[in-house]
């Protein structure tokens, strides 16, 4: 993966030496290994499985390139950050890269989890590819381009505009325009009232014009006070502009509604038939159920037909998920010179008829295995941006961390590589060779929604810890829930067994096949996304600390 791995190229000699030097331990990880566990009913050849890109992937963007299909979703203070997606028939994608891949192009250094890189857009025009994107706390507002949207992307250009949640149109006169959610005019009438705004954007010189018009202020109905219009596309069908947004906010009132307008600038209208997408208006004892959905962007395909790609989630329980915002995918319907994807009190389907197009291999998330014998993938990801001296080699069948003095609760940069949790069910295991220096010392498996809410599982000086944080007031470290005197120094592996609002922590002597419990039904219910700002998902992979 190259944003991790262009920081410790090479550095094994001097991380080791400086280990050395400062009496620091050294965690070898030989592998990380993910397996899911839930049972899904298999999917015939044309039909797929909702979500199709499952696990913390929020906030699609969307963008057609002949027969090729581009997606980037948030990813908050995660580096590398803004993964690159490809698809050619919207339902298999591989993640060619990640547009943040670089130290230099943002620092997310001391942000909390849910700040970051919010609600990117990508988009492509007279080949090349284009990003407008937020990242809040460190920058606000900035374009990134690209010739090959697997990278590299450019170091960003920031503009002068304030707001979130940018979307650049480009109209067939030659002129470029960004819409996106900003403050209404005037005072805000309640909390979350907001408005959504268009504004020239000059390609050449890289800036915004300073006249900006407004489009929508509030949402469908004012007369409802609606929260956070935002997520803004535009759209040009059969002569009408069509202004495709958010509404409702993030959680279970989420929703996607319409607009359009014979010119650019509006007046726009709502449609008769809003919100186009919605789950709030659904029992929640319903089986398979899915929530929080909006956030859309869409395509056409050369049948003239329309998908969009949107965020939503899978609760275990009321509104609770370890996996946060997923990408989902459905058909666009039109009725009437309006669009919608779902019809009133219809649920999001789970299974559903392919777009006809031609199938790319399929991608199977149900398990994977990292022997860490070269780079690592791109779908591996660390909290905030990396240091100039790295703690984490990879390469020669191991991944080796030098531990970290800041802990996984601190605003710092935890020593801590992960992937993402795709599934109510799942083992992440691992193998680990570690000889503590201090009673404090530990390496293992992080499990982390942020740094207030996170389970860690591994070596911690002579024994096996378990510890939970689940609030600010906790310690960094997290409070211990089990531990036992771990009786020899050799090999170990070790388990997070991942069962919906449960978790199980095993270990066992390496290259043995008796898995030992370390703590059984630990409730991690309250790491939950919806007790963690909402934004994000679970992230499991390798950790390493010592407080010193």
């Amino acid at each position: 993966m190259k944003g991790l791995n262009n920081v410790v190229a090479g550095a094994m000699v001097a991380l080791l030496g400086a280990s050395a030097a400062h009496a620091q331990p050294i965690a070898k990880f030989d592998f990380v290994e993910y397996r899911a566990v839930d049972e899904t009913a298999p999917v015939t050849g044309e039909m797929y499985r909702n979500p199709v890109l499952p696990g913390f992937h929020p906030d699609p963007s969307i963008v057609r390139v002949g027969d090729d299909f581009y997606a980037v979703t948030s990813t908050f203070s995660w580096f590398p950050g803004l993964p690159i997606l490809h698809s050619r028939d919207l339902v298999n994608w591989r993640q060619i890269g990640n547009a943040i891949d670089r130290g230099g192009q943002l620092d997310f250094s001391g942000l909390g989890t849910n700040r970051g890189l919010f609600a990117p857009a990508i988009s492509h025009h007279d080949g090349r590819f284009w990003i407008v994107n937020t990242c809040i706390e460190c920058g606000d507002n900035f374009v990134i381009t690209a010739s090959d949207p697997a990278g590299p992307w450019s170091d960003p250009v920031w503009l002068d505009f304030g707001g979130i949640d940018p979307s650049l149109y480009f109209a067939k006169d030659g002129t470029a325009w960004i819409v996106y959610n900003d403050a209404p005019p005037g005072e805000p009438r309640y909390e979350g009232h907001r408005a959504l705004w268009l504004q020239q954007f000059d390609p050449e010189s890289m800036r915004v014009l300073p006249e900006r018009t407004l489009l929508v202020d509030g949402g469908v109905n004012p007369d409802d006070n609606p929260i956070w219009a935002e997520g803004p596309h535009i759209y040009l069908v059969d002569g009408w502009y069509y202004l495709l947004t958010a509404e409702g906010g993030t959680a279970d009132q989420h929703s996607q509604t319409i607009y359009r307008s014979r010119n650019l600038k509006g007046p726009y209208v709502p449609g008769p038939f809003n919100p186009i997408l919605t789950q709030r208006d659904l029992p929640s004892d319903r089986p398979d159920r899915v929530e929080a959905t909006g956030h859309a962007d869409v395509v056409q395909l050369d049948d003239g037909s329309w998908w969009g790609l949107f965020l939503a989630t899978r609760p275990f329980a009321g509104q609770s998920t370890l996996m946060g915002r997923e990408t989902f995918l459905l058909p666009m319907i039109w009725k009437d010179g309006w669009p919608r994807f779902l019809d009133r009190r219809e649920s999001v389907p789970m299974q559903a008829r392919r777009p006809d197009l031609p199938s790319d291999p399929e991608v199977d998330w149900s398990s994977w295995r990292e022997d860490f014998d070269s780079s690592l993938s791109h779908a591996w990801i660390g909290i905030r941006t990396p240091k100039a001296v790295q703690n984490l080699i990879v390469g020669d069948g191991s991944l080796n961390l030098i531990p970290g003095a800041d802990a996984a609760g601190s605003l710092g940069k935890p020593t801590f590589v992960g992937r993402r949790l795709r599934h109510h069910e799942a083992d992440f295991t691992t193998r680990l060779e570690f000889v503590p220096m201090g009673a404090q010392d530990f390496a293992g498996l992080l499990a982390f929604m942020d740094e207030n809410h996170f389970l860690i599982v591994g070596r911690e000086g002579d024994r096996l810890v378990t510890r939970l944080r689940t609030a600010e007031d906790q310690p960094e470290t997290g409070v211990v829930v089990a531990d036992a005197v771990l009786p020899s120094e050799a090999p170990i592996e070790l388990r997070i067994a991942i069962r919906s609002g449960e978790a199980h922590a095993y270990w066992r002597p390496a290259d043995t096949s008796d898995w030992q419990v370390i703590a059984q039904s630990i409730d991690v219910e309250p790491l939950a996304s919806t007790h963690a700002g909402l934004f994000t998902g679970l992230v499991v992979g390798p950790y390493a600390y010592a407080p010193r």
